[in-house]
């Protein structure tokens, strides 16, 4: 056979190869789940540039990723006693609990994928005992360390939940994503840019509409994307608008990025129980 002959077998082969590959990637199910609310929170601190009079009751969500075997949260929401004498909270049910409604138990959650450090996403995730805790190791290691070497450098993590993560890290329980665009599972993917903390990532999901772009606090609300403005919170403002651009790109389409707080999750999409919504 030619070269020309073998090299246009491959071309066709691959041609065939790819669609099956496609369709052989798992398809999750996804759930916004609202755990609480922060009542009355100014959007200023969510959308720069806002006046200084508009406020929200944001949502406080975590989400399931179902399928292929697997009960897998996106963060962890919080709920020891130290917060609720700091915050304002409405409507709080433990973020264990909230899966009653999807027919689980906190020990039927396979992993917990932790997308940065701040206190009300990471700290229920020892409430998941059978869980492997997801984060990227560039953020573990700068809050186990060099962040607490100023005072300036750790604002909004709680000291409590680093030491829970690094002990749970010493049992062998702690996956560290090294870097961008990573496949951590089959059809989840972690991705970084967004700078809301040393090192916060987001998520592109594999589901039956297509890809879903789980951005938690890589942006805050749907104004964000629609404004295209930065986070409040963010130590590199260029770099969250770069990530912003870059979730138009990994979604099938632009009402598959869903942001972190927005309430309008739960009123967009179909509810399956009281604070809880379909993706899809």
């Amino acid at each position: 056979m030619s070269l020309s002959r073998i090299y246009l077998s491959l071309v066709i082969a691959s041609l065939l190869i790819a669609p099956l590959a496609a369709q052989s990637k798992p398809q999750y199910e996804i759930y916004a789940i609202r755990y609480a609310t922060l009542p009355g929170f100014p959007v200023s601190e969510l959308v720069p540039g806002v006046g200084p009079d508009r406020k929200l009751d944001i949502a406080m969500m975590i989400w399931l990723i179902r399928g292929n075997g697997r009960n897998i949260l996106l963060d962890s929401g919080f709920y020891h006693d130290r917060f609720f004498k700091d915050w304002h909270v409405n409507d709080f049910i433990k973020p264990s609990d909230t899966l009653k409604p999807l027919g689980l138990k906190p020990e039927d959650i396979t992993d917990v994928i932790i997308s940065h450090m701040h206190w009300d996403h990471a700290d229920g995730m020892d409430l998941f005992p059978n869980a492997r805790i997801w984060i990227q190791k560039d953020e573990l290691q700068y809050y186990a360390g060099e962040a607490w070497q100023s005072k300036d450098t750790h604002g909004g993590i709680d000291a409590d939940d680093v030491l829970t993560l690094v002990k749970l890290n010493t049992q062998g329980r702690v996956g560290m994503v090294d870097g961008d665009a990573k496949e951590i599972l089959p059809g989840i993917t972690c991705y970084t840019g967004g700078r809301h903390t040393y090192a916060s990532q987001y998520l592109g999901v594999s589901t039956a509409a297509g890809t879903v772009v789980l951005a938690s606090d890589n942006m805050y609300l749907y104004e964000n994307l629609e404004k295209h403005v930065p986070i409040a919170e963010t130590l590199d403002a260029a770099s969250n608008l770069r990530a912003q651009d870059r979730m138009k790109q990994i979604a099938s389409s632009p009402g598959l990025i869903i942001p972190g707080h927005d309430p309008a999750v739960i009123a967009k999409f179909p509810n399956v129980a009281p604070g809880i919504a379909k993706i899809e």
